[in-house]
């Protein structure tokens, strides 16, 4: 005589399949081997994966209703298997923890009966003490690369993020993506953060975590930000540095500023531009400073003509 799937997980020939889940869910928590160390306890939980793997797939079902678990396993001819039938050789691979894990949705299915600190929590099944309350899963934080333009401006940022969602009858999950919006305002900071909350994996006994992205500044090949200031390095040569000169600096918004200096530039001088930084985030209408930093670069020789010329002229 053949095995009784329905007998295994104790339900009716007449269960449909959110008996059969519901059943395996029960059943499979209170015999799994890592709470439960009672004699047979394997050999059932084996069991039950097998009974749960046939009748919960509808090909599998269909032969084994009609044909027992002798017709199942060792096939059908096509002409009687009628619409819908398993018609090949069914052999159970013998993973019980892999059916286990694909029902629950995650790789560490007893996770979820733990608190945060590692206790167990109370709960009715049998040698398992847990699934009577819900954990919350940590944050987790993704990096968000910004240009200083992105950053000047604003702009709209569109991530597409793929997680764990339970599927419509609360036992099983599955991976869809989804697209978060996030729209940056001007003058943002670095290390800002933008929390989407609850869009982590889900799962049968937890709280998704919350999404947070941290702005993070890509580098610029003109300017460094410092707080609501930006700072620009003008490589000068000596005599420019003691005779005067101009800079001419292209903005973020493309705009070309020509700005004379007319003091002696020596190695801590900067000059300072109100209102050409970065816009306040609190306040996008004010900007911080502007300010230009020097390089001076030194000739690396001179010949005799004119160092007689420098020194007339500096010790005159």
């Amino acid at each position: 005589m053949g095995r009784d799937y329905y007998g295994v997980l104790e339900i009716t020939r007449n269960a449909n399949d959110a008996d059969i889940k519901k059943s395996y869910r029960r059943l499979a928590l209170k015999y799994h081997p890592s709470t439960n160390l009672e004699p047979g306890a394997l050999e059932k939980f084996t069991q039950l994966a097998e009974a749960y793997d046939v009748l919960s797939d509808p090909r599998k079902k269909a032969t084994y209703d009609k044909f027992g678990e002798e017709g199942l396993k060792g096939g059908i001819p096509p002409e009687f298997g009628g619409s819908g039938a398993w018609t090949s050789t069914y052999t159970f691979h013998g993973n019980a923890d892999k059916v286990f894990r694909d029902f629950f949705g995650g790789d560490n299915p007893f996770s979820d009966f733990y608190n945060t600190d590692g206790g167990e929590v109370n709960s009715g099944f049998g040698g398992l003490r847990g699934r009577g309350m819900k954990r919350s899963d940590p944050p987790i934080e993704r990096d968000l690369y910004l240009s200083l333009e992105d950053l000047f401006y604003g702009c709209t940022k569109k991530i597409k993020i793929s997680r764990r969602v339970m599927n419509e009858d609360g036992h099983t999950s599955s991976i869809r993506d989804k697209i978060l919006t996030i729209d940056v305002k001007p003058g943002w900071k670095q290390g800002t953060k933008i929390t989407f909350q609850k869009e982590g994996d889900q799962g049968p006994n937890n709280i998704p975590a919350d999404i947070v992205f941290v702005v993070k500044e890509k580098q610029h090949p003109r300017f460094v930000r410092h707080q609501n200031d930006l700072i620009y390095t003008s490589h000068i040569d000596l005599g420019k540095a003691l005779i005067g000169f101009s800079v001419e600096v292209e903005t973020l918004d493309g705009r070309l500023l020509n700005i004379p200096i007319n003091y002696i530039v020596h190695p801590r001088y900067n000059k300072v531009v109100p209102g050409e930084g970065m816009p306040l985030s609190m306040d996008p209408t004010q900007k911080g400073d502007l300010i230009i930093q020097f390089e001076i670069h030194f000739p690396e020789k001179l010949s005799p003509e004119r160092k007689q010329l420098i020194q007339q002229a500096l010790l005159a």
